[in-house]
């Protein structure tokens, strides 16, 4: 089950304070994204592909409090955004990084690789999503749980299978490149595993208290991101 990083996930209060972060931590402004009608979330994004990671980009997120989700009630709004005590971590240290986004050729058979694994994993099931742009209309499949939980605080990718238009096909060049990603977790090696079942299996993976790190370089020079067991 080949996978690629497709994006990195940064949560922020608001979009503002996400912008904001994002041109004092990596030196840049964050190019246009869009509305979830679904979820009642926005997006700003930057491209940080490589050679290494293709088509790799940083999404700054945000509840947007002028829209209610059109996701049933009681469902909850995807990467934990609803979860208390994520928006009290967002509201007292601002935006951080808490989750990666996998892309994957065929993501029920990723779902079913994840619940057939070593440690059976109910990953959630696909919600099909869609918004407009100026480059054509994105479509894609993505991993999205009832309870909206990341799992494995954080360092289990979402995954998502997109349809014929990628976010980057138009995206310009930002500056800034990911370098390197990894994860350390009091349970290794149950990541490892799950990692391994996606097709990430060389995705680094430490003992240690729950982090999810990225590496980037920017025009501020190197930057290292951190969820810090968030």
């Amino acid at each position: 089950m080949p996978a690629q990083i497709d994006h990195l996930v940064i949560a922020a209060r608001t979009l503002d304070e996400g912008v904001a972060w994002c041109e004092a931590t990596l030196g840049v402004t964050p190019g246009p994204g869009g509305a979830h009608p679904l979820m009642g979330t926005h997006n700003r994004l930057i491209s940080i592909a490589t050679t290494a990671f293709p088509q790799a980009y940083l999404e700054v997120i945000a509840i947007d409090p002028a829209k209610q989700p059109t996701r049933a009630a009681g469902l909850h709004r995807w990467f934990d955004l609803d979860d208390a005590a994520l928006q009290a971590e967002l509201a007292q240290h601002g935006p951080r990084l808490i989750h990666f986004v996998a892309r994957v050729p065929d993501a029920a058979a990723a779902l079913h690789a994840l619940a057939a694994g070593p440690t059976p994993i109910d990953r959630g099931p696909l919600v099909e999503a869609s918004r407009d742009t100026a480059a054509g209309r994105l479509d894609w499949k993505i991993s999205v749980r009832d309870d909206g939980q990341r799992l494995l605080y954080g360092a289990l990718p979402t995954v998502i299978e997109w349809g014929a238009v990628h976010p980057t096909d138009t995206m310009p060049s930002s500056g800034v490149a990911l370098s390197a990603l990894h994860a350390s977790h009091p349970r290794p090696a149950v990541l490892q595993d799950a990692l391994a079942a996606l097709g990430l299996a060389s995705m680094e993976v430490r003992a240690g208290p729950p982090n999810l790190v990225a590496l980037l370089q920017t025009p501020r020079g190197p930057v290292t991101l951190e969820s810090k067991g968030i």
